[in-house]
Formats: C-alpha cells, structure tokens, sequence
C-alpha cells in the first residue's frame, strides 16, 4: 500500500483529505506568505520571490478552483494534460522557484554586489560566502579566512558556517572567466549548482527506491512550498543538504551500507545539520546485522576524515572559528540567524538563557534518540519522517535559527508521504515457498511464489 494522499497523515493528524479543494486551500495558504513576502522584509530577493512567487501560486489556486467546479458538476474527469491536479505543481516550480532564480541571477550579474545594503541584494549572503570559500580553497587549501588577519572586527559574513564539501558547489563560479560570458556567470551562480545537486539526488534516490508513485501532497510539501521556493531563489545550500540526505536515506534503505555512509558523511562535511541523520541510518541498517553497520560507519568515518582532517590540518584555529564556533554562538560575531523561534527567543536573554537554549537543545535530542531506537525504523519512509522530527524539534529550538530552516523537516515529510508503508524486502516472502500441491482437504489456493503487495 503507497501513501496517495494526505490521508497518510491524516490517521495521526487528521489533516483534511486529499481533493483539489484541498489543493486550493494549500496554495491560497502559499500565495498568502507569498503576498506578505513581497512587501514587508528588508532583502530585495526576498521581495522579488514573493512578487514571483504570490502570481505562481495564485494560478495554482485558479487551476484547482477549475478542478474542484468541475468535479462538484460531476464532470467527467478528463485524460487531458491539463485536467491533472499536477498543473498545480508545475504552475507553482516556474512561478516560485525558477521565475525568481533566473531573474535574480541576471540582477546581480548586471549589477555590483556587496553585502551592505541588503535592500540590494539580488541572492542571500550565503551565496558569496560560498563563492568565496571555493576562491579561498583553490588560492590557500582551505575555505576558512583566516579572522586574526583582518584589519577590523570580523562581521558575521566573514563566516563560513560549512564543512569543506560546502567549498566544492563554488568552484564552478570560482574557476569560470566571467568577463567576457555573462551566460557563463550565469550558468555558474551556486544557486544554480544547489538546485542541479538536489534534483540530481531526488532523481537517484526514486530510482533506487524502484520508482514510487509520487502524490500531489507530497509534492506540495517537498518541492512547492515557500522554504523550498524561496532557499532555491536567494540562496540554496540547504537544498543540496536536503538531496544528500534524502540518497542517504535510499542507499540505506536497500542495504547498501558503504555508500549510504559515503553519501551522509558527504553531508555531515558540507553542513553540521546532517549529523542527526547518523543515528537514524544506523538503526535502519541493523536490519542488514553487524556486517552492514560495520560497512557504513567504516564508510562514513573514512569519507568524513578524508575531506575535513587536510583541511584542519592546513589551519585548525580557523576550521574550529567558523565550522564550531561561529554556529554555536562562541565566535567573534554573532551568527545572522535570528528568527524569532523559542530556542533564539531563550538564548538571546542572556549567557544564562543560552546555556539552557542548549540544554534544551541536548536534552530534546536525546529524547528524540530514544524514540528512533525504541521505535526503529524499517522503511526509507520511516527514516525519512524519523529525521524530519528530529531536524524539526532541532530547528524551533536552536539559539540559532532560521524560519528558512523549517525547509528540512517539510521536504522529509513529503518524502515520507510519497514512499510507500512498507519496503520491498519485506514485502517479499521471509520463509522459502514451495511448488508443492496442498493438501486436498485444502480449500485455499496456493501461494504464487515471489513478491506480493500488501492490499
């Protein structure tokens, strides 16, 4: 049995079922965000997303209106193209998130850019501080700046809050020769290498996980929704994080431990946020015994070691600056992430309300670790809504945080919603099934050998 709907969540959550009405309340709900967007931040890219963004989802909307009066005239549903409520979608990826791209890219290459009005700023700080790593990488072996050498007091864009992988998505920007090819500078923004990553993963990941069938809900959360859009337009990183994360998650969930180890230490190194993720591939790989735990973790140490210990090694003081201290709050300036959520609203009382911002921070993970092992996961599904928890208690209470960060725990929802109750291992027979005739006292027929699904 697949997940088809929101009625997958809705058992627990009593969410509304899965109708083009529905669909017109979710986008009349985005459009909305979409509208404050556009007028109320100070950043100039975020108001060109929400003018982008507000028109996308509210043809979204008129489409599911043209759905929803058709079936309550009891119209037959059509095979045309557009009868899908997967126009929706479509209407939303080009008028939210590739519109906003392409034309936020343009604006900056027709335009100096410097962060310090960011009623200018045609992408988020964490493009150039990316751009600007991959730069540092290729002229001194390390992504990190070197904070004692600058003639002033470091400003939090100084930073590089990322692993050494982070380094990697900027290269392209760094060794292109953008002075005579715009459309290299272009093609070369890191927003664009983010987004190519993260399809690039979703795509092997449903490949591997035998293809799916992906409901509408599960793709309003994970590829629809304002934190996708608006990250994929401004900025990005957490994209690839995401599309990493998520092939993990499929490679775990076939038992192909050494890669799955490869892969989440590919992003633990890009983004300290991964890290959750260790424990919960670890117990969706003890379905495989010691052997495939042995393979990830021998796998997931050996990747992390080989691209972090020559950067540490190159200059410890500033990997430990920007990779430890800048994110917990102990470095020379304070992190930019201050949305107003419990975790930033507690730390920002004082050292006292900081150091229990983190106590509560540890003792919420430790309460989510109980849950993963007392509840363990079987599914890439399971994993997935396992860390979209963890992730999602992680970033309400984090002293510093972003609403952008709710991205991570809404994209693992959706993938959650749109892989299937149970995987293909335990679908098929535990028990060898034999061609023999029944007994004629029997009255059932025998069992055709191999795998079935579960209606």
């Amino acid at each position: 049995m697949q997940h088809s709907s929101w009625a997958a969540l809705a058992r627990r959550t009593r969410l509304p079922r899965d109708t083009p009405g529905t669909d017109l309340l979710v986008y009349l709900a985005f459009a909305a965000f979409a509208l404050i967007t556009a007028f109320v931040p100070e950043y100039y890219g975020h108001r060109v997303w929400g003018a982008f963004a507000a028109t996308g989802y509210l043809l979204a909307a008129t489409h599911s209106t043209w759905l929803l009066v058709r079936a309550r005239r009891g119209l037959p549903r059509g095979g045309r193209w557009w009868h899908s409520r997967w126009v929706g979608i479509l209407l939303t990826v080009v008028g939210a998130l590739l519109a906003p791209l392409i034309y936020l890219i343009l604006r900056r290459i027709s335009s100096a850019e410097r962060p310090v009005d960011p009623g200018t700023w045609a992408a988020q700080p964490e493009v150039w501080v990316v751009e600007r790593a991959a730069r540092l990488l290729l002229d001194t072996g390390t992504p990190y700046l070197d904070i004692a050498t600058l003639d002033r007091l470091p400003g939090p864009y100084d930073y590089t809050p990322y692993g050494p992988v982070m380094a990697l998505f900027g290269l392209p920007k760094a060794l292109a020769d953008e002075s005579t090819a715009p459309a290299l500078a272009a093609g070369t923004d890191v927003r664009v290498v983010f987004v190519f990553i993260a399809a690039a993963c979703l795509l092997a990941s449903w490949l591997i996980l035998s293809r799916p069938r992906i409901p509408v809900p599960a793709a309003q959360l994970a590829l629809a929704a304002p934190p996708t859009t608006l990250t994929a337009a401004v900025a990005g990183p957490d994209l690839a994080v995401l599309g990493l994360l998520i092939l993990a998650i499929a490679l775990a969930a076939r038992l192909r431990a050494a890669a799955a180890g490869v892969i989440l230490a590919l992003a633990i190194a890009t983004k300290l946020t991964a890290v959750p993720a260790v424990l919960v591939l670890a117990v969706l790989l003890a379905r495989g015994g010691t052997a495939a735990l042995a393979r990830y973790t021998t796998a997931l140490l050996a990747t992390i070691a080989a691209v972090s210990v020559p950067i540490w090694l190159r200059a410890p003081e500033a990997f430990i600056e920007h990779v430890v201290r800048f994110p917990t709050g102990t470095a020379a300036a304070e992190s930019p992430a201050t949305s107003p959520l419990p975790g930033h609203l507690l730390a920002s009382t004082g050292p006292v309300g900081h150091a229990a911002a983190l106590l509560l921070l540890a003792t919420a993970a430790v309460l989510v670790a109980a849950w993963v092992l007392a509840s363990p996961p079987r599914t890439a599904g399971d994993a997935a809504w396992r860390l979209a928890v963890g992730l999602g208690v992680a970033m309400v209470l984090a002293p510093a945080t972003r609403w952008g960060y709710l991205i991570y725990p809404l994209v693992l929802t959706g993938v959650r919603l749109a892989l299937p109750e149970r995987s293909e291992d335990e679908r098929a027979p535990t028990t060898p099934v034999t061609t023999a005739s029944p007994p004629l006292s029997s009255s059932r027929a025998p069992r055709s050998p191999g795998r079935f699904r579960e209606r």
